[in-house]
C-alpha cells in the first residue's frame, strides 16, 4: 500500500461550507409537501423542524467533542472503532459505503434531474422498463444523467481535496445567496389566499406515526452536518475548526429553514403546500410567475450541486480510513501519490452510488438512507459516554455541552426514531438492514486478516 499521506489543505472557510452546503440540498425544496401531509398543519410542521434542528445540534454537540479528540479520517468510524472495537468501525464504514452515504448520493442527484426536468421534460421520460419477480422498474432518461452527474464530480474531486473544498466553498456562497432571496421575497409577499378545496394530498389528521414520518423527512433535509467530521485528517487546525464548524454551521442551516418555511407558509395555504411537489417553486411562480419558479429550479440545482459535491468529498473517507486499517479493500486505502487523495475510494464509492440512482423514487431513496444512518448517529453519539468511562485519558480540547443528558436524549430518540420508520416503511428500512447485515461474512474475513499481521 501507499505511503503517500492525506494533506491538511481545509481552512475554516471550507470546513464550514461542508457542514452548510452538504446540508442544504434537495429537501428544504421537497419535504415540506411530506411533512404537511403528515401532522396537517403549519404550526405542527414548524414544531418538527424544530424538534429536528434540536436533534441535530445535539448531535453536532457531541460529535464536536469526538471529532477535536479524534481528528482523523472517517469520522465516525475512529469513534466507533476506539468505542466498541473494530466491529463497531467496520459496520459503519460498510453502511456508509453500500447504503447510508451512496444512498444520500444517490437521493441527491435524482432530486438534481427532477429539478431539471423543468427545463428539460424529456428527463422524465421512460425509455425502458425491467421486468422483475416482484414487479417492474422503469428506467428514465434523467437517472442516467444523475449517474453521469455523480461520476463527474467524483472526477473533479480526484484532482485534490484543495479543489474540491474551494468549490464547495463558492457554490455553499451562491446558494446560501440564492436560497435568502427567495426567502426575502416569500416574506415580504401577500399572505396566501383561502385554502381550495381539501385534494388527494391533503393533510392528514396528526398522529405518532404521522409525527415520526415526518421527522425523518426533516432530518433527511438535516442530514450532512455530521460530514465534516470524515475529513478531520484534512483539515487546518481541527481541533478548534471542527466544534466551530460543526455547531455554527447546524445553527445556520436551522435558521434558514425556518425562514423557509415561514415564507412557504405566507404565500401558499397547507393544502396548496401538501399538493406541490415542489414547494419553492410553487411560492415563486405565485409571486413572479413562471420566471420565478425557473429560477427556484436553478437555486435548487445549485443547492444540490454543492450537497452532492460535499458528500463525495466527506464520504469517500470512510472506506479508506477501514482500508488502511484492513477492514475494508485494501485498494481504497490508496493515496494518491501527485493529488494526495484517497483516488480509488472516491471512484468506488461513487460508482456504487451511480447504480443506486437506478434503485427507487426520490421518497423512498431518503427513507432508505435516514433508517441506516440513525442507527449509526446513535451509536456514535453514545460513544461519547463510553469513552469518557473507557478513555479518560484521551486529551478533549472541546468537551460536549450539556453531558451526559444531551447524548442520553439524542440516543433515546434516535433508537425511537429507528423503530418508528421500521415500522411506517418496513420494506424500504429492511432493504438498508438487509445490506448492512450483508456486511458481517466480509467482516470475519478481514479481521482473520488483521489478526495474521498482528
Amino acid at each position: 500500500m501507499s505511503t503517500t499521506e492525506l494533506r491538511r489543505d481545509l481552512g475554516t472557510w471550507a470546513a464550514a461550507s461542508i457542514v452548510v452546503g452538504t446540508v442544504i440540498g434537495s429537501g428544504i425544496f421537497l419535504v415540506p409537501r411530506t411533512m404537511i401531509q403528515r401532522v396537517g398543519t403549519p404550526e405542527m410542521v414548524f414544531v418538527v423542524w424544530i424538534f429536528g434542528g434540536l436533534l441535530s445540534l445535539a448531535g453536532a454537540l457531541s460529535y464536536s467533542e469526538l471529532a477535536a479528540a479524534l481528528p482523523e479520517a472517517g469520522g465516525e468510524y475512529a469513534y466507533l472503532r476506539e468505542a466498541y472495537g473494530p466491529l463497531g468501525g467496520y459496520i459503519y464504514s460498510w453502511t456508509q459505503m453500500f447504503v447510508a452515504k451512496s444512498g444520500s448520493i444517490a437521493t441527491l442527484a435524482t432530486a438534481f434531474f427532477l429539478y431539471l426536468a423543468t427545463f428539460f421534460p424529456v428527463l422524465e421520460t421512460v425509455f425502458y422498463t425491467v421486468r422483475l419477480p416482484f414487479g417492474s422498474l422503469e428506467l428514465r432518461y434523467g437517472q442516467l444523467f444523475a449517474m453521469a452527474l455523480i461520476l463527474g464530480l467524483a472526477w473533479l474531486n480526484y484532482f485534490g481535496v484543495k479543489i474540491g473544498g474551494e468549490v464547495q466553498v463558492g457554490v455553499t456562497i451562491v446558494k446560501v445567496a440564492l436560497i435568502a432571496f427567495i426567502i426575502i421575497a416569500g416574506l415580504f409577499a401577500e399572505a396566501s389566499a383561502a385554502a381550495p378545496a381539501a385534494a388527494a394530498g391533503a393533510p392528514a389528521p396528526l398522529t405518532t406515526a404521522g409525527f415520526f414520518a415526518a421527522l425523518v423527512a426533516a432530518l433527511w433535509a438535516y442530514d450532512g452536518w455530521n460530514n465534516v467530521a470524515m475529513v478531520a485528517s484534512e483539515v487546518k487546525n481541527p481541533q478548534m475548526n471542527l466544534p466551530r464548524s460543526l455547531i455554527g454551521g447546524t445553527l445556520a442551516v436551522i435558521a434558514i429553514y425556518l425562514l423557509a418555511n415561514a415564507a412557504y407558509f405566507k404565500v401558499l395555504s397547507p393544502e396548496e403546500v401538501a399538493n406541490s411537489p415542489r414547494v419553492a417553486a410553487e411560492m415563486m411562480r405565485r409571486i413572479l410567475g413562471s420566471p420565478g419558479a425557473a429560477g427556484v429550479s436553478i437555486a435548487a440545482m445549485i443547492s444540490i450541486f454543492a450537497a452532492l459535491n460535499g458528500s463525495i468529498l466527506t464520504g469517500s473517507r470512510v472506506p479508506y480510513a477501514a482500508a488502511r486499517d484492513g477492514y475494508f479493500f485494501r485498494s481504497f486505502g490508496r493515496v494518491h501519490p501527485q493529488f494526495h487523495t484517497p483516488w480509488v475510494s472516491i471512484l468506488g464509492m461513487s460508482g456504487w452510488a451511480a447504480l443506486l440512482v437506478l434503485s427507487g423514487r426520490y421518497e423512498q431513496l431518503f427513507t432508505y438512507v435516514i433508517f441506516a444512518s440513525w442507527i449509526l448517529y446513535g451509536m456514535t453519539t453514545a460513544a461519547v459516554i463510553v469513552l469518557r468511562k473507557k478513555r479518560p485519558d484521551l486529551p478533549r480540547p472541546y468537551r460536549a455541552l450539556g453531558y451526559p443528558w444531551i447524548p442520553a436524549v439524542f440516543v433515546l430518540v434516535a433508537l425511537g426514531l429507528v423503530l418508528s420508520t421500521l415500522r411506517d416503511s418496513p420494506v424500504d428500512s429492511l432493504k438498508g438492514l438487509g445490506l448492512i447485515v450483508l456486511g458481517l461474512p466480509f467482516y470475519f474475513y478481514w479481521n482473520r486478516n488483521v489478526r495474521k499481521h498482528v
